[in-house]
Protein backbone atom coordinates (compact mmCIF):
# COMPACT_ATOMS: atom_id res chain seq x y z
CA UNK A 1 0.00 0.00 0.00
CA UNK A 2 1.45 3.31 -0.67
CA UNK A 3 1.84 5.77 2.15
CA UNK A 4 -0.70 8.32 0.49
CA UNK A 5 -3.75 5.52 0.98
CA UNK A 6 -6.88 7.99 1.62
CA UNK A 7 -9.52 7.22 4.11
CA UNK A 8 -12.64 5.35 2.96
CA UNK A 9 -15.03 5.24 5.52
CA UNK A 10 -18.24 7.31 5.77
CA UNK A 11 -17.81 10.49 8.02
CA UNK A 12 -21.10 9.84 10.18
CA UNK A 13 -19.99 6.07 10.34
CA UNK A 14 -16.06 6.85 11.20
CA UNK A 15 -17.28 9.57 13.95
CA UNK A 16 -19.65 7.21 15.37
CA UNK A 17 -17.01 4.44 15.66
CA UNK A 18 -14.90 7.28 17.26
CA UNK A 19 -18.22 7.99 20.19
CA UNK A 20 -18.23 4.41 20.91
CA UNK A 21 -14.24 3.98 21.54
CA UNK A 22 -12.73 7.06 22.77
CA UNK A 23 -14.41 6.91 25.94
CA UNK A 24 -12.48 3.71 26.74
CA UNK A 25 -9.26 4.72 26.35
CA UNK A 26 -10.16 8.16 28.85
CA UNK A 27 -11.11 7.90 32.38
CA UNK A 28 -14.39 6.44 33.42
CA UNK A 29 -15.65 9.74 34.66
CA UNK A 30 -14.71 12.00 31.29
CA UNK A 31 -17.26 12.81 29.16
CA UNK A 32 -16.82 13.03 24.90
CA UNK A 33 -18.54 14.17 22.52
CA UNK A 34 -17.37 13.33 18.88
CA UNK A 35 -19.15 14.70 15.47
CA UNK A 36 -18.07 14.67 11.75
CA UNK A 37 -17.26 17.88 10.49
CA UNK A 38 -19.54 19.28 7.91
CA UNK A 39 -16.86 20.72 5.82
CA UNK A 40 -14.37 18.46 5.62
CA UNK A 41 -15.06 14.48 5.39
CA UNK A 42 -11.70 13.61 7.09
CA UNK A 43 -11.55 15.98 10.39
CA UNK A 44 -13.45 14.70 13.37
CA UNK A 45 -14.23 17.32 16.52
CA UNK A 46 -13.52 15.97 19.56
CA UNK A 47 -15.14 17.42 23.21
CA UNK A 48 -13.54 16.24 26.22
CA UNK A 49 -15.26 17.63 29.22
CA UNK A 50 -12.95 16.45 32.46
CA UNK A 51 -14.56 14.91 35.86
CA UNK A 52 -14.60 16.66 39.46
CA UNK A 53 -14.30 20.02 40.41
CA UNK A 54 -11.75 21.40 37.30
CA UNK A 55 -14.77 21.29 35.14
CA UNK A 56 -12.58 21.89 32.23
CA UNK A 57 -12.91 20.99 28.77
CA UNK A 58 -10.78 20.84 25.61
CA UNK A 59 -12.12 20.82 21.95
CA UNK A 60 -9.70 19.11 19.35
CA UNK A 61 -9.23 19.20 15.62
CA UNK A 62 -8.48 15.19 14.76
CA UNK A 63 -7.87 14.66 10.87
CA UNK A 64 -6.95 11.93 9.17
CA UNK A 65 -3.59 12.68 7.09
CA UNK A 66 -4.50 8.99 5.55
CA UNK A 67 -5.98 5.72 6.21
CA UNK A 68 -3.53 5.26 9.25
CA UNK A 69 -2.49 8.96 10.54
CA UNK A 70 -4.28 11.39 12.86
CA UNK A 71 -3.09 14.88 13.19
CA UNK A 72 -4.57 16.44 16.83
CA UNK A 73 -4.85 20.11 17.04
CA UNK A 74 -5.83 21.75 20.18
CA UNK A 75 -8.61 24.75 19.47
CA UNK A 76 -9.65 25.41 23.17
CA UNK A 77 -9.58 25.42 26.49
CA UNK A 78 -12.60 26.12 28.84
CA UNK A 79 -13.24 26.03 32.28
CA UNK A 80 -16.83 26.73 33.31
CA UNK A 81 -17.65 28.02 30.01
CA UNK A 82 -14.81 30.44 29.75
CA UNK A 83 -11.86 30.33 27.57
CA UNK A 84 -8.83 29.83 29.59
CA UNK A 85 -4.96 30.30 28.99
CA UNK A 86 -3.84 26.91 27.55
CA UNK A 87 -0.31 27.75 28.45
CA UNK A 88 0.00 27.00 31.73
CA UNK A 89 1.77 23.47 32.96
CA UNK A 90 -1.22 21.57 34.72
CA UNK A 91 -3.51 22.25 31.33
CA UNK A 92 -0.17 21.16 28.90
CA UNK A 93 0.09 18.14 30.72
CA UNK A 94 -3.69 17.53 30.51
CA UNK A 95 -3.88 18.18 26.49
CA UNK A 96 -0.86 16.13 26.20
CA UNK A 97 -2.61 13.41 27.92
CA UNK A 98 -5.36 13.92 26.09
CA UNK A 99 -3.57 13.79 22.66
CA UNK A 100 -1.96 10.41 23.16
CA UNK A 101 -5.48 9.30 24.36
CA UNK A 102 -6.81 10.25 21.10
CA UNK A 103 -4.07 8.86 19.20
CA UNK A 104 -4.18 5.70 20.97
CA UNK A 105 -8.17 5.47 20.15
CA UNK A 106 -6.95 6.32 16.32
CA UNK A 107 -4.90 3.13 16.28
CA UNK A 108 -8.02 1.10 17.93
CA UNK A 109 -9.69 1.92 14.76
CA UNK A 110 -7.37 0.73 12.17
CA UNK A 111 -9.56 -2.09 11.51
CA UNK A 112 -12.04 0.56 10.23
CA UNK A 113 -9.93 2.82 8.78
CA UNK A 114 -7.46 0.86 6.93
CA UNK A 115 -8.65 0.36 3.41
CA UNK A 116 -8.95 -3.48 1.85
Amino acid sequence: MSKHDTLQVDAERLANAWAHTLPTVLSESDRTEVKKDEAEPNVLRIHIATAGHSHYSFDYKCTYVDAREVKVELVDVERDGVSVDERTDIIQTMVDDYVRHIHECAQQLHSLTASK
